[in-house]
């Protein structure tokens, strides 16, 4: 692995069925590209929507692994920057999401909620925060890594917006230009997540990382947007994900506790729900020879409410009243 430190076909389904073993066979079937030529071939990655909580972490735990098998996917990104909690990550978490399938973590804004993170970002090449934050930030700002099956080097980055973010960054169009240019030539594939609250940002980066990245998928509003498609020059792009966690909620908060805060102006605590889990992520194929998508689609998986609550021993302390992202 490598870090810093050191016209297309479009499908739109949701998906939570398995397809058939002979319909993966011929998905994923080689393509002889003329005597003497190495055969090309396509990987499919699973970028995975904002993880809120521990009802986020049991729709991934009771259900990823079945889905890597299902479909047939080669690589799983995964923003995981509310999965303690409901804000930031932990050390014990971020080794259960790769347990779990997940490859390549993001985050955002919320990346040193939880300071014992700091270890994992300086030690870990499976773990990246904002690349336009301070030069001095804990972290990597971009990684490269394997899939499962080791046949191909996938790069992986993530930026953030800078409308209405409330964390300071720099302008991420240089930065992620920086990014794509440090990682090593011969790596096609390239995966980034914008984090960001503005649709125009994030439609923006979509557009100017088009035909230089192969997937670039929006994170940071939990809301699932309906415009996945494959842009002209071949990057599979969609304005975000959706959250993995619990949907009968607000953002994935405490219905009460958020309509209290907004109808009252007083601070409360917006403590993560519990209701209607899903996982949510896009899945896209990539030609591995070129970088270039060849599909991206929408992925959704309804989970089930877990015993004990919305906390277990994981968790930090909830999270006082915030626009609860």
């Amino acid at each position: 692995m490598v870090s810093d430190r050191v016209p297309a076909r479009n499908t739109r389904r949701a998906i939570g069925f398995p397809v058939s073993a002979r319909a993966r066979a011929v998905y994923n079937a080689v393509v002889p590209t003329g005597p003497g030529k190495r055969a090309r071939m396509s990987i499919r990655i699973l970028c995975v929507g904002d993880v809120v909580g521990r009802p986020g972490r049991g729709v991934l735990a009771d259900h990823l692994a079945t889905l890597i098998s299902a479909r047939a996917i080669d690589l799983v990104v995964c923003n995981a920057e509310n999965a303690a909690g409901g804000s930031g990550l932990t050390p014990q978490i971020f080794g259960k999401l790769l347990k779990y399938g997940v490859d390549v973590v993001t985050l955002g804004d919320h990346a040193y909620r939880k300071r014992e993170v700091i270890q994992v970002l300086e030690s870990s090449e499976r773990i990246v925060r904002p690349a336009n934050l301070a030069p001095p930030a804990a972290g990597r700002r971009w990684t490269v890594v394997p899939t499962k099956d080791g046949g191909c080097q996938v790069g992986v980055a993530c930026v953030m917006g800078q409308l209405y973010m409330g964390l300071a960054s720099n302008l991420p169009w240089p930065v992620i230009d920086r990014v794509l240019a440090e990682m090593p030539a011969e790596v096609k594939v390239r995966v980034v997540d914008m984090h960001a609250e503005a649709s125009s940002e994030k439609v923006g980066m979509g557009w100017h990382l088009n035909g230089r990245a192969s997937v670039v998928f929006g994170t940071h509003t939990h809301v699932p947007t309906a415009d996945a498609a494959v842009l002209d020059a071949g990057t599979a792009f969609v304005s975000d994900v959706g959250m993995t966690g619990p949907y009968d909620s607000i953002l994935g908060r405490r219905k009460d506790r958020v309509l209290g805060a907004l109808t009252t102006s007083m601070p409360t605590r917006f403590e993560v729900a519990q209701g209607d889990p899903r996982l949510c992520a896009v899945l896209a194929e990539v030609d591995a020879d070129t970088g270039r998508a060849v599909s991206i689609e929408r992925v959704e998986v309804r989970g089930r409410v877990m015993e004990g609550g919305p906390y277990d021993a994981d968790d930090g302390r909830p999270q006082w009243s915030g626009n609860g992202s």
